[in-house]
């Protein structure tokens, strides 16, 4: 699993019992990011539908959601590992921009993914394909040299990114899912389908999932785009047009409220915390209007990044770190003995929020 900003990994076993205890068999994960909870929930018995804009994320969901494990031939697939594995180096657009420009990767490293990647283009035609591409995301993911964000990176090479490259078969699931990239209100508005469970962890504040992860949205589309700054973040991170409604202060809460109004399904989950733009108060209201709500809380520890203080592009440290904690929540909405069923799974004091 790629390191990643958001990530609900100490989430991940209160929503898989959420989903359990309300019995969910059709489950939507609408902002899925790395696909953690989506490939939970899948785990769990349920057919899930795992939704994002990013084509990094769609790519993940394509091979951990879409793809079934019992319809890979494992010899296959070895057998592709080891042939990406075995290509030549060469320096390409990963070596120049994010080992020499950048130092995102060791070159060492920098010119094996730029192998490797080509080489799976030869694959494009094969089931295959998304297994690949998410194997060599997590591969380059295991030896990259930042924080987490691609943002920016070390001034010292980590230790990891001294490592060799090692391609590794991901762990696929058994059992049949979807995955579709899209934007969340757009998807939820087509046919997209009913569902027992919904997930939603949209982006709360200013920072874009499209531009801190710049990196893996190039390797996956690998289109070699022109670049800006010392991030070399992709041209397109500019654009207008691609400015999601859920990172801008005025715009969020109506958007979040368009989609929480909008997703089909009998218990809806929408994570937040603390450090949101939007007020819980605000949060619950949106949600009530579905029925009965209840909140999860859950003291957890920040980012690495926002623990080490505040550096100027210099390196500089010009800054102080303001707090070490938050706390994230899960705002369940629904009919009233479903909400009450899905927060008696988490086995924790909670608070309930009375709904209509």
């Amino acid at each position: 699993m790629i390191k990643y900003l958001g990530s609900k990994r100490r989430l991940v076993p209160a929503i898989s019992a959420i989903a359990s205890a309300i019995e969910s068999r059709r489950a939507l994960d609408l902002f899925t990011g790395t696909t953690r909870v989506a490939q939970a929930l899948k785990r769990s018995g349920a057919h899930v539908t795992a939704v994002d804009s990013a084509t990094y994320a769609h790519v993940l969901a394509q091979a951990y959601i879409a793809t079934d494990r019992c319809s890979v031939d494992g010899h296959e697939l070895s057998d592709a590992l080891a042939d990406l594995a075995a290509r030549p180096s060469r320096r390409g657009y990963v070596t120049t921009v994010f080992c020499e420009t950048a130092r995102y990767f060791h070159p060492d490293n920098g010119v094996r993914i730029d192998a490797i990647r080509d080489a799976i283009e030869e694959y494009a035609a094969s089931p295959l394909y998304p297994v690949l591409l998410a194997s060599l995301l997590e591969a380059a993911d295991r030896v990259d040299s930042t924080t987490g964000l691609q943002m920016a990176y070390l001034k010292q090479w980590a230790p990891r990114a001294l490592k060799p490259l090692e391609l590794r078969a991901p762990a696929l699931i058994d059992g049949p899912g979807a995955a579709v990239l899209g934007d969340a209100l757009e998807t939820v508005r087509s046919p997209i389908g009913e569902f027992d469970f919904a997930y939603l962890d949209p982006p709360y504040n200013q920072h874009r999932y499209f531009s801190n992860y710049h990196v893996w949205e190039t390797l996956v589309r690998w289109d070699a785009p022109a670049h800006y700054g010392v991030a070399c973040k992709r041209v397109d991170c500019r654009e207008p047009t691609l400015q999601s409604p859920f990172n801008r202060r005025r715009s969020l809460a109506p958007a979040l409220a368009d989609v929480i109004a909008a997703v089909q399904a009998r218990l809806l989950a929408v994570s937040y915390n603390d450090e949101a733009w939007l007020s819980l108060e605000d949060l619950v209201a949106m949600c009530e209007r579905r029925g009965h709500v209840g909140v999860l809380s859950f003291d957890s520890k920040r980012y690495v990044g926002a623990q080490i203080g505040i550096h100027n592009p210099q390196g500089v440290k010009v800054g102080e770190v303001s707090h070490l904690r938050n706390t994230e929540l899960i705002v369940l909405s629904g009919p009233r003995e479903l909400v009450a069923e899905a927060m008696a799974a988490d086995g924790r004091e909670a608070a309930a929020v009375a709904g209509r």
